[in-house]
């Protein structure tokens, strides 16, 4: 199974793609989207929604994992990151993908065992888990720690329904 994890940004949209091989995980790609400041917001919506629409039509992954928006500086800061989450959820929607969204505290939690880890822990693991060279730019290793939650709640979502 691919999965492509997303870390919305209205600056930065971080991706990072995943796949499943039974119980190993193995990276795939990842990155960010840099939007130019100078242009107008909805433009900058849109290279969001297209770069991430491109992403998905080489990478054809079967499912997207979001980092859901807890905490922002101030309400302006939080409805652009709402809108960028929008942009990313839409990329995926229109093309059928199913998209599960996840909290910073459940993506810690699931990539070192704590759910108030610090960002470098998370880094550490991202790069130890997936057998990176280095440790990936901070929005592509956030996505790559979506996809990496995603992994492990697909399989347990999975095995509460055999049980059903």
């Amino acid at each position: 199974m691919i999965i492509l994890g997303i870390d919305p940004g209205s600056r930065k949209t971080g991706y990072g793609l995943i796949s499943k091989q039974g119980n190993r995980l193995v990276h795939i790609d990842n990155g960010a989207i840099f939007t130019d400041k100078a242009k107008d917001f909805p433009q900058r919506l849109e290279k969001i929604f297209s770069g991430l629409s491109a992403i998905i039509a080489e990478y054809q992954p079967e499912v997207v994992a979001v980092e859901d928006v807890f905490l922002a500086k101030n309400a302006m800061s939080a409805l652009k990151l709402g809108q960028a989450r929008g942009a990313a959820i839409v990329a995926a929607v229109n093309v059928g993908l199913p998209v599960h969204e996840y909290t910073a505290m459940q993506v810690k939690k699931a990539v070192v065992g704590t759910g108030r880890a610090e960002k470098a822990q998370v880094q550490q693991m991202i790069k130890a888990l997936l057998n990176l060279p280095e440790i990936a730019q901070e929005d592509a290793s956030d996505a790559l720690a979506v996809a990496i939650c995603h992994a492990h709640s697909a399989g347990i979502g999975a095995l509460l329904k055999s049980i059903r």
